[in-house]
């Protein structure tokens, strides 16, 4: 008898399983450690002496490195060495959530948020290249249905840990993410790239491409709209419904249950019928849902409503990765992922002055730029 390849053993088997698990956990930690202060703004400004807006700008903070840097991190770790960059993002996380959890002063605070998104860009584009060589091609839909779910379920629950954590000490939510990235850094990536995928060195240009900027911009036009569109839906539902913040809170949450929720099926429908397809149809869909916003009767009806934009996100970000993974170069996904972020990040200035003109034409204007991405979607 024929004895087994060592790559094939049962204990190489696990290892590959033990991996392949902490990189869709990967997927939890970048948006969880992002949003894990939205819920503690006033614990944290009155420990480390900051401003209500100061307080918030730890969101900022944390999001404009990891966008900037994603432009290019997806190459840089290619280059490197995407095992050796992604493990190095991971004891970088756990350094700088350290610094976070024992800084006594706001500045100090928010430089260490800043180093947490630095740290994050150099994981999230490479755990999703990682993923489609780990994963079947009639399979990767699934697959990064699963990785969708897990960030939308790390953008869901951060709110909620960090209250809670803040209701003791807001330090602790930090001393949590720090432990979770140190499990991450040992467990590492489950395959080092493919022999022809290192037999040219990557260069930036590469990432930059005509095609993989038309699905950054789908990309940034459909996040931007839906799930940068979260601090609209709150303004209305205050404005006509007067709805308390514990309340506006819950219902924001239904956009991130529904991702949660449908990912996973989303990601069956992009093996079935293709990525492309999908990703229209998210924007569509999405297009008629955000504009309904503007005129909706009651609170209950935005909530059911936002929930269904939930769904709709789904089908047009785990689609767009689809298509970008199908090129085969971290590059192009740390690209696209770049500015789908750069998209949220663009929405209070985009939306808001058509907003105080009329909720009407601020949730229209969502809806027009949700139809364009529809029309840029590459017909393949």
């Amino acid at each position: 008898m024929t004895a087994a390849p060592p790559s094939s053993s049962p204990g190489r088997i696990r290892l590959d399983r033990l991996r392949l698990a902490a990189l869709y956990a990967g997927g939890f930690l970048g948006p969880f450690g992002g949003g894990i202060t939205a819920s503690m703004l006033p614990e944290l400004g009155a420990d480390l002496g900051l401003s209500p807006s100061g307080a918030a700008a730890s969101l900022t903070a944390y999001l404009l490195p990891f966008a900037l840097l994603m432009l290019v991190s997806g190459t840089l770790g290619q280059r490197w060495g995407a095992r050796r960059t992604v493990r190095a993002a991971y004891v970088a996380y756990v350094v700088f959530s350290v610094l976070a959890a024992v800084a006594g002063v706001g500045w100090l605070f928010l430089g260490a948020r800043a180093l947490q998104g630095a740290a994050n860009a150099f994981t999230t584009p490479l755990l999703l290249s990682a993923l489609a060589a780990a994963s079947p091609p009639d399979r990767l839909g699934r697959s990064l249905g699963v990785f969708g779910s897990l960030q939308a379920a790390g953008q869901t629950f951060a709110p909620l840990v960090g209250g809670l954590a803040a209701e003791l000490d807001w330090r602790l939510a930090f001393a949590g993410v720090a432990a979770v990235a140190a499990l991450l850094a040992l467990a590492g990536l489950p395959a080092d790239p493919r022999p022809e995928d290192t037999d040219r060195r990557p260069r930036l240009r590469d990432a930059w491409r005509p095609a993989v900027l038309r699905l950054g911009l789908v990309a940034g036009l459909g996040w931007g709209a839906l799930g940068g569109l979260s601090f609209l839906v709150a303004l209305r539902v205050e404005d006509a419904f007067t709805l308390g913040a514990g309340l506006r809170g819950a219902l924001l949450t239904a956009f991130g249950v529904a991702g949660l929720l449908t990912a996973r099926l989303v990601g069956a429908g992009v093996d079935r019928v293709g990525p492309g397809v999908l990703v229209r149809w998210g924007a569509v869909v999405g297009a008629v849902l955000v504009a309904a916003i503007g005129v909706l009767p009651s609170a209950v009806a935005v909530a059911a409503v936002w929930a269904a934009a939930g769904a709709a996100a789904q089908l047009l970000l785990v689609g767009v990765n689809a298509l970008v993974l199908r090129g085969g170069t971290p590059g192009g996904v740390s690209v696209v992922q770049a500015l789908r972020f750069l998209g949220a990040a663009a929405a209070p200035a985009v939306f808001l002055a058509p907003y105080h003109l009329s909720p009407v034409a601020g949730f229209a204007v969502a809806g027009v730029l949700l139809a364009v991405a529809a029309v840029l979607v590459p017909r393949r």
